[in-house]
């Protein structure tokens, strides 16, 4: 212990409350110095002498009067501290030395002071403090032998990193439990690289210190003579214990090693079943050896690695191949629907095989609607994925038909029926007309949806609901209640399954309030939107997948005025005609395309006339104005044979088959569509003042040319 002399400041220099700066290193010892390094002159207040044991009137205020009552080697040590601080450009500078008392006691002195440069940045005074620091040198010593008695810190680092590999699922977790531990520090480690085989090259997949991570650097081949390349090759661990052995044997590297205060390393081979999977590599600062134990150790260490990344990798892999499944079952893109914007999002299981049977699917519609179909297969398995993606086209092909939304929904329950399966579904089916806000809702077994109003409240669509798809065709009971309502301007519709709301041991109406709140709070964009309840409800890492769709009504998509017209034709009836003609004739008049009434009441009468002739029973005839900026006329003939036209060219003797060539020469667009049961056959006309718009037949429409 140092002889702590007692002294006792005087009752100014403490004050009052809070006492000023000088009292408080006056009282604990810590004496200022003023070091005028271009003058020679060094300055040390009543504390630092007192510290110093320096008598005032014998102190002489010159650095060389301090440093002749040092040790020869203490004296050498100021100097060389000194000398290193002003070459490096250090802003500050600390030095430990003894000094022998008048009593004869020897102590520890700790001078610190920062170095104060000029305006061409020249060093010229050092500005500090010095204090007894003794007791803490002894404290110091006696924490070393006490970890020199006890060498287990390499023990409790393999022990505590093996137990957060245990809980390791992914490379990440793996990269994660390495990467984070905060025993690294306390080790001496700087950095720790983690590297991966792959087809004959190695990829640094961690790196602890993110200063040090060299992109050049993240893949390299076997045969590039780097210590992981080695290690995986010999499957010898490497020790390197100077920084002269690492830059003569790997000079490649060393540049990016060096700026870590690298004195030695460590590398590890990763084996697992008796083949090299990847490298460890620690980089150590203030270390230059490595005992047997240390190196029994870490090889211990590195086999834990190993099995762990294994693991983690097949886990990976399966994961990777079942996530691609399921999204191959997904639609790749979703159609664009002039008056809505639509959002749609799906997160995959956690569990590597255990992805699920949730799907989405958008279809456009005849006359501008849309059909938003969410579900889920039951089960949580590649078949769940399989019988996912046949419900999921069925579905899809029912709605494009036109069938009503319970028809669509009677349909594929039959169709799940006759799958040799054994697994039901659930599912929501949302038909909308985004230019009335008019909604049809069908509900199979499946969760209610949300809507938040244009005034940013939100509701739960209460609907009627069926039995799931296959149980209801299974016990009769194909007969799906259909709930209508209507989306106002600015109304967002939320579909999704139960993944994203239910979790083990919660309560499903707290995850729907949650969902609600999200739904609330949540950004006015369809997509952020849905990016933002993702994050919220999402929770990576659940044992379920979820899927979303979000439909909201554009703000201007204000009611408009009625411009579909309809018309029954039946078969022997004259007059029916001449009705539809005339509708035709006020229909296009009104709309202000009186340019082209003649050649619309034309190609009508054909196709009107085709469906008498070529069908059993009536034809419905439908005309509308198209709900867009091209201001074109659609007219539709709707009959209920399967058959559908196709145009030809007739003989110079032949008086049919010129129907359709008269069609394709009047009409600027024309088609076929599956409309329910039967067929519907539509042709177009534009305006002459939108002739610069090009209109788009839809897919399946017959060939005009």
């Amino acid at each position: 212990m140092a002889d702590q002399r007692e002294w006792t400041a005087s009752a100014p220099a403490i004050g009052g409350w809070p006492a000023p700066a000088a009292a408080h290193l006056a009282l604990n010892n810590l004496g200022g110095f003023d070091w005028d390094l271009d003058g020679g002159r060094l300055h040390l207040d009543p504390v630092a002498l007192r510290v110093l044991d320096l008598d005032p009137e014998e102190f002489a205020g010159s650095p060389a009067a301090l440093l002749s009552r040092l040790p020869p080697e203490e004296a050498d040590g100021i100097d060389r501290a000194l000398a290193v601080a002003l070459k490096e450009g250090q802003s500050s500078w600390s030095v430990y030395f003894r000094v022998t008392r008048d009593d004869g006691h020897r102590g520890w002195i700790h001078a610190r002071g920062r170095i104060v440069r000029d305006s061409a940045g020249r060093a010229c005074r050092i500005i500090g403090i010095v204090s007894d620091s003794t007791d803490e040198v002894a404290q110091a010593a006696d924490c070393v032998r006490r970890e020199e008695a006890h060498p287990d810190s390499e023990h409790n680092l393999v022990v505590e990193v093996t137990a957060s590999l245990s809980e390791a699922v992914t490379v990440r977790d793996v990269t994660a439990a390495l990467t984070a531990h905060r025993r690294l520090d306390r080790l001496g480690i700087a950095s720790l690289f983690l590297g991966m085989v792959e087809g004959g090259r190695i990829r640094v997949v961690s790196d602890a210190e993110v200063d040090s991570w060299v992109p050049a650097l993240e893949y390299t081949r076997l045969e590039d003579g780097f210590p992981m390349s080695e290690v995986v090759q010999t499957l010898e661990p490497r020790f390197i214990t100077s920084p002269e052995e690492f830059a003569r044997r790997y000079p490649k590297l060393w540049p990016h090693i060096e700026p870590l205060g690298a004195s030695a390393a460590a590398y590890l081979p990763l084996i697992a079943q008796g083949k090299p999977i990847g490298a460890l590599g620690l980089i150590y600062r203030h270390k230059y050896s490595f005992t047997p134990q240390e190196r029994n150790l870490l090889i211990a260490l590195s086999g834990s690695i190993a099995q762990s990344l294994q693991r983690a990798v097949l886990f990976d892999q399966e994961h990777d191949i079942a996530q691609g499944l399921q999204n191959a079952m997904l639609p790749r893109s979703i159609p664009r629907i002039p008056g809505a914007q639509l959002a749609v999002r799906y997160r995959s299981a956690r569990l590597a095989r255990d992805i699920g049977g949730d799907w989405y699917d958008v279809v456009a519609m005849p006359g501008g609607r849309v059909a938003a179909i969410i579900g889920d297969v039951q089960g949580h398995d590649t078949h769940a994925a399989a019988v996912m993606g046949q419900l999921r086209i069925a579905l899809r092909a029912y709605a494009a038909e036109g069938h009503p939304p319970a028809t669509v929904m009677a349909r594929g329950s039959r169709f799940l029926c006759e799958l040799d399966t054994d697994r039901f579904a659930t599912a929501l089916y949302a038909q909308v007309d985004p230019q009335t806000g008019r909604t049809c809702v069908v509900r199979a077994g499946h969760i209610d949806p949300l809507v938040r109003h244009a005034d940013g409240s939100c509701s739960r669509l209460s609907t009627n609901g069926g039995l799931p798809l296959g149980l209801s065709a299974q016990f009769g009971q194909l007969d799906y209640p259909v709930t209508q309502t209507e989306l106002d301007p600015g109304d967002t519709l939320l579909m999704f399954t139960d993944g994203l709301v239910e979790r083990p041991g919660t309560d499903l109406d707290d995850g729907l309030r949650r969902l609600t709140k999200a739904l609330s709070d949540g950004p006015q964009g369809v997509q952020q939107l849905a990016d933002h309840i993702s994050s919220v409800m999402g929770a990576p890492g659940t044992d379920d997948d979820m899927a979303l769709l979000l439909l909201r009504r554009d703000t201007d998509a204000a009611p408009q005025p009625a411009r579909r017209l309809h018309q029954h034709v039946g078969p022997g009836d004259p007059q029916a005609l001449v009705a539809a003609r005339g509708m035709i004739r006020e229909a296009m008049t009104s709309w202000g395309i009186p340019e082209r009434l003649d050649d619309a009441e034309l190609a009508a009468d054909e196709l009107i006339t085709n469906a008498l002739v070529h069908t059993d029973g009536g034809a419905v005839l439908t005309v509308r104005m198209m709900p867009d900026t091209t201001r074109r006329v659609r007219i539709e003939v709707h009959d209920l044979a399967s058959n559908w036209p196709r145009r030809r060219e007739p003989g110079d003797g032949e008086t049919s088959g010129r129907g359709l060539l008269l069609v394709d020469q009047l009409a600027d667009a024309w088609g076929v569509e599956p409309h329910g049961s039967g067929k519907s056959v539509w042709c177009e006309f534009r305006s002459p003042a939108s002739s610069g718009s090009t209109l788009t037949a839809p897919p399946g429409t017959p060939s005009a040319g």
